[in-house]
C-alpha cells in the first residue's frame, strides 16, 4: 500500500481530524452530572459533530490509500464519507435550531 500524491484539501482533511479528536477531548468530562436537558442535547449534537466528521476523515483517508482493485471495499467507502458528511452537516445545522427552540419554549 502506498499512499498516492497529497492536495490541499488532504491536508485540510488532516487537519480537520487532528480537531475533530481534539473537540472531542474537550467535551469528555467524566465528572459531568446531569444537567439541563438543553444542555445535554446541545453537548450531544457537538459530540455527534465530531464522531461523523471523524469517521468521514478516515473514509477518506483510507480512500486515498492506494487500495487493490476491490470495488465493494471502495464503493462502501464512498457511501460511508457521503452519509457520515451528510451526517454532519445535518447536525450542524441542528445546532442553531436547537438554539431558537430553546428561546421560544420560554
Amino acid at each position: 500500500m502506498q499512499i498516492a500524491n497529497l492536495h490541499w484539501h488532504d491536508y485540510l482533511v488532516l487537519i480537520s481530524f487532528v480537531g475533530s479528536i481534539a473537540g472531542l477531548i474537550l467535551l469528555y468530562d467524566p465528572k459531568r452530572t446531569q444537567g439541563e436537558e438543553f444542555e445535554e442535547i446541545e453537548r450531544s449534537l457537538m459530540q455527534m459533530c465530531f464522531t461523523y466528521w471523524l469517521v468521514y476523515c478516515v473514509a477518506k483517508g483510507i480512500l486515498k490509500l492506494e487500495l487493490p482493485d476491490w470495488e465493494t471495499l471502495v464503493m462502501s467507502l464512498k457511501l460511508t464519507a457521503v452519509i457520515s458528511y451528510l451526517l454532519t452537516f445535518c447536525c450542524i445545522l441542528s445546532l442553531p435550531l436547537h438554539r431558537l427552540s430553546k428561546q421560544y419554549a420560554k
